[in-house]
């Protein structure tokens, strides 16, 4: 095994982050317990929405951090992912001189923010099976090379990377990885959270959008090293996540026996659509899948896409993506909708 590469993380960030001096409200840095507030020229009257959100989610940080097994201070929640790849490349990327590498196919929004934060792209292509090369991810770095975003269970391929290659990977690059886990949930593998110790240059990204059912919410969380965290929560806006996203988000996570099950639930229906898809004639590959959705190659993409379409199903074109031509992704839903679209594709290809 290799020795992993040392790494200060403040030789990463942006000078001006480091120096930032972020927003602070009185009601943050006020630790009684207050019965008026007076501080931030809200509405007296209490309608259930007249007050701010509190700034440091400090109640639903604290049953992550439970329930990860980790430390509340390694926590940053951002509204959604989203924001929380833009907060990391700001804190890291320097507009017009740094570089954000990628693996392709994946996910489109590091591509979009690295473009929204004037940051060089580099993209990697992942091999035939949709899993790393190493030696391409690791090619050529210099000290431009911030940051990595890997993705697994990837999109829209649907697999995990493998172990031992993202393993070789953290032990090799010299910036920031950021391991995107959103569809971890329904996979058979650990979370990259019990290496957060092992690999201090690690973010691991996770979300309330797919397993915990909670898309509508816009919650994402970072677990990294409490000295990455404390350079996101910098830049992080104050008042990101309203009061009722938190309120609920804490429901949500007070039933993680029922969540488990919705997530069991969508596998056993993946594996069943997954099988039935295979038999029809114009369907060439069903790819492998950790995640919530199908990847399949069919023949005919764009007419069966639009014959799906005709009958209300809506499903997502990746064709144009390296290594997916010909690919649609399937989305599992419930059981009268995966119905629908089996029906459907059979329909086509009768």
């Amino acid at each position: 095994m290799s020795e992993t590469v040392s790494i200060a993380i403040s030789d990463l960030v942006r000078d001006n982050i480091k120096r930032l001096q972020p927003f602070s409200s009185a009601r943050s840095e006020y630790k009684g317990a207050a019965h008026i507030m007076l501080d931030a020229n809200e509405m007296p009257e209490d309608n259930g929405h007249n007050r701010y959100p509190d700034p440091t989610h400090a109640e639903l940080r604290a049953l992550l951090a439970d329930q990860q097994g980790t430390a509340i201070e390694r926590i940053v929640l951002g509204n959604g992912s989203d924001e929380l790849i833009d907060m990391i490349m700001r804190t890291f990327g320097r507009p017009g001189v740094d570089v954000v590498r990628y693996i392709r196919p994946t996910f489109g929004m590091y591509g979009v923010y690295a473009d929204v934060n004037d940051l060089a792209k580099e993209t990697v292509d992942l091999d035939a099976d949709f899993d790393l090369d190493v030696d391409q991810v690791l090619h050529n770095q210099t000290s431009h090379n911030k940051l990595l975003f890997l993705c697994s269970p990837n999109n829209p391929t649907g697999n995990l990377l493998s172990a031992d290659r993202i393993q070789q990977v953290l032990q090799g690059w010299k910036g920031i990885v950021v391991m995107d886990e959103a569809y971890i949930e329904f996979a058979e593998r650990e979370s990259l959270i019990t290496q957060l110790d092992a690999y201090p240059h690690l973010i691991v990204l996770q979300t309330f959008s797919k397993a915990k059912g909670a898309a509508g919410l816009r919650i994402g969380a970072a677990y990294a090293s409490q000295e990455i965290c404390s350079y996101l929560l910098k830049v992080k806006p104050p008042y990101n996540i309203s009061v009722h996203s938190q309120q609920r988000a804490m429901e949500i996570l007070s039933r993680p026996d029922h969540l488990q099950q919705i997530a069991d639930t969508l596998v056993s229906e993946r594996k069943k659509m997954a099988q039935a898809l295979a038999q029809v004639a114009g369907i060439e590959k069903i790819y492998p899948s950790d995640a919530n959705f199908i990847l399949m190659r069919c023949t005919d993409h764009s007419g069966l896409y639009a014959h799906l379409v005709g009958r209300g199903i809506v499903i997502r074109d990746r064709s144009k993506l390296m290594g997916c031509e010909r690919c649609l992704r399937v989305t599992v839903g419930t059981l009268a909708e995966n119905q629908a679209l089996i029906t459907s594709v059979n329909e086509y290809y009768a």
